[in-house]
Formats: C-alpha cells, sequence, structure tokens
C-alpha cells in the first residue's frame, strides 16, 4: 500500500535537511572508524537530538555508527524511540528533559552535533534557549536547527482566506506575548534575518540557511496521490531550490547550520 500524502510530503522535508547534514555526518564516521583502527577511540561523533521525539532522525543517524541522545519531555516519545531503535538493532540514549533542563541532562561541551528541529518556536525565551544550545555544542561543533518561517505562514492565511491573520502576522510587534504564545498552542515564526540574529547572539557563527518545503504544501495531495513519480520529483525541485535566496521567503521551514569558534 502507498505511503499517504501527508507522508509523502514529510519525506520532502526529510531529503533536504538530511542533504545538510550528511557530508558531516559521513565525514565524522568515517574519521572516527579511522581514528579507532589505529588508537581503539569512539567511532563516530556525539550527536544530541533535542525533542527527537520517536527517533525517525536519531535512529538514522545512529545506524552510521554515532552515539545519539535523544532528550524529549514526552515518555510515550521515548518508548517509541527504544521500540524503533531496537527494530532497527541501533543504540540510542533517551532522556527524558527539554531545553530548560539540558545542561542536567547533557551537560556543557557534550555534543558534536546539537539538533534541534521544530523546538524553537515553542519555548519561553529563544535567545535564552539558543543560548543554552550553544554551551552544549562543543568548539569546532555544529548545531542544526529547523523552524517555522513567517513569511509562508502569512501567504498560507491569506491563501486560506483568513486575511486579517496575515495582516496581524506581518508585524511580529503585534504578535502575542512569548508566553501567551506558547500557551495558546501558537507556534512562533521566525524570518531569515531574526534567526541568523539570534544564532550570532548566541556566540555561534552562521554557516547555511535553506528554505524546507517550498513547494511541498502547495502542491494538491491528490496529485501525490496519483500521479505516479511525483513525490521523488517533488523531492529532487525542493532540493533544487532549497539553497536559492529568491526562493527562501516562500518556505514553510528554514534550516540553518552553525557552528562554534
Amino acid at each position: 500500500m502507498a505511503a499517504p500524502a501527508s507522508e509523502r510530503r514529510g519525506s520532502t522535508r526529510t531529503a533536504v535537511v538530511w542533504s545538510a547534514l550528511e557530508p558531516m555526518l559521513v565525514r565524522g564516521s568515517d574519521a572516527g572508524s579511522d581514528a579507532g583502527s589505529d588508537a581503539g577511540s569512539d567511532v563516530g561523533l556525539d550527536v544530541l537530538d533535542i525533542g527527537g521525539g520517536t527517533g525517525g532522525l536519531a535512529v538514522r543517524i545512529g545506524e552510521l555508527g554515532h552515539r545519539v541522545t535523544v532528550v524529549d519531555p514526552s515518555p510515550d516519545a521515548l518508548a517509541a524511540l527504544d521500540r524503533r531503535a531496537r527494530e532497527h538493532d541501533v543504540a540510542v540514549t533517551g532522556r527524558q528533559g527539554d531545553l530548560s533542563t539540558l545542561l542536567d541532562v547533557a551537560g556543557p561541551d557534550s555534543a558534536d552535533l546539537v539538533l534541534c528541529h521544530g523546538v524553537l518556536e515553542v519555548v519561553d525565551d529563544p535567545a535564552a534557549a539558543l543560548e543554552t544550545l550553544a554551551r552544549v555544542v562543543r568548539p569546532g561543533g555544529v548545531l542544526s536547527l529547523l523552524v517555522a518561517q513567517r513569511y509562508a505562514a502569512v501567504v498560507a492565511r491569506a491563501m486560506a482566506g483568513h486575511f486579517q491573520q496575515a495582516l496581524a502576522m506581518l508585524d511580529p510587534s503585534t504578535a502575542p506575548a512569548p508566553r501567551a504564545t506558547t500557551a495558546q498552542g501558537r507556534a512562533r515564526r521566525f524570518t531569515h534575518d531574526e534567526l541568523a540574529a539570534l544564532v550570532r547572539e548566541a556566540g555561534l557563527g552562521v554557516d547555511t540557511v535553506q528554505g524546507i518545503r517550498v513547494f511541498t504544501d502547495l502542491v494538491p495531495g491528490s496529485l501525490l496521490d496519483l500521479e505516479p513519480g511525483a513525490t521523488a520529483a517533488l523531492v529532487e525541485l525542493e532540493q533544487a531550490v532549497a539553497s536559492r535566496s529568491e526562493y527562501l521567503p516562500l518556505a514553510t521551514q528554514l534550516h540553518l547550520l552553525a557552528h562554534r569558534s
């Protein structure tokens, strides 16, 4: 049975994000293997996945030989992570916690790669959260951020006929206060400039910013259901435009890679 359109849409996001992370993960795995053969060193990288949930990305990274720890507040998600890891015969560590307790769970300078995907939108203080993330990344390590973008949300609201909501989203100063935002279940959305500024203020250097789901959310699900090869072609198109700045404002999400000097 073919996967539903919602899963195929998700695959376009995963493909572009994975393409950005894969060079580091493969290089880190190879370097760890070489060092291990000579000096008995641990293979691979120390990877920390904040809010990694059921481990869709964590298990895939673990299969490359990296040491992966998922930090998530949900016991149910961590239980599902454990089942997925055992099904794939991969060792992934699950720890209950969130960004507010991250330093207690992981400790400073503990990870070569930190993944924070879909989390920054719902924390009380994004600037403080990024400062914590920066402390966890080792010198020379990388932070991977995936966040919702405001511009695409304005377009989506307008196309749905919610014109007042779209108008309100144009000016972030009119948005609800951060604590009210999370309490009401309304995730924040960031622009490229806002996100890059927050990352730099946390002491990290911005390497790349990609647009994720530039076209995916605009494509009818029926087309993905009925047109042979449509999903693969959509993934190819998304990968082609992800790094093109002229398409960045159309992206539903932004994927930023930053490093700690």
